[in-house]
């Protein structure tokens, strides 16, 4: 019987194999969604490897972790957001366009945990779906309107991020630069500190 609480696990391995244990497998699906720390961090990065390096494999799960951006569980969602953001790769029935609103709605609510992540993820997602480039662009952009929480600020720094990774690509990048001027003099050292890295680079 695998342990799956155990501290410095070779979690990528676990993900490998589980591609061909299907008892493995069902393990790791269950600890994603584990009330311990432990089993639930290991179960997530074995999926994600599983997420990345076999995408189509995982795809058939796609409503399960859906589901989990639904959960009242804050670290339930932020596994859902990593993995749904991977899957968009392999995505060929647009089922991200289907969960878009709820994906994002995680971003306009009023947890900065998990609505940062949403903002960090956005770039992976532009990247395999750049036909939502621009209406992902315009959510960044828009966090001052969308978020409900108290750390708004703190969360336009994980939004630069994922622009700066998006401007290569980008149509409106004068549009993308203003913003990201406007944010030179944020309460967050951290958003002003990104802010300045991005200016730097482009």
């Amino acid at each position: 019987m695998l342990n799956l609480n155990e501290k410095n696990m070779d979690v990528e391995g676990l993900g490998r194999e589980a591609v061909n244990d299907k008892e493995l497998f069902r393990e790791l699906k269950k600890g994603v969604r584990s009330k311990d720390n432990t089993i639930r961090q290991n179960s997530f990065k074995a999926m994600q490897i599983i997420a990345e390096e076999d995408p189509d494999f995982l795809y058939s799960e796609w409503d399960y972790f859906q589901e989990m951006l639904q959960s009242p569980n804050n670290y339930h969602k932020y596994i859902a957001i990593y993995i749904l953001a991977s899957l968009t790769r392999v995505d060929k029935d647009n089922k991200f366009e289907e969960a878009f609103d709820e994906y994002y709605g995680i971003l306009a609510g009023d947890k900065a945990m998990t609505a940062s992540h949403v903002a960090l993820n956005s770039s992976v997602i532009v990247h395999n779906k750049p036909k939502l480039r621009s209406r992902i662009v315009d959510i960044l952009m828009s966090i001052d309107d969308i978020h409900q929480g108290k750390q708004k600020e703190l969360i336009k720094a994980y939004a630069i991020e994922a622009l700066g990774k998006i401007y290569p690509e980008a149509e409106d990048k004068e549009l993308i630069e203003n913003y990201v001027k406007s944010q030179r003099d944020s309460k967050s050292p951290k958003t002003r500190n990104m802010a300045k890295c991005f200016l730097e680079r482009y």
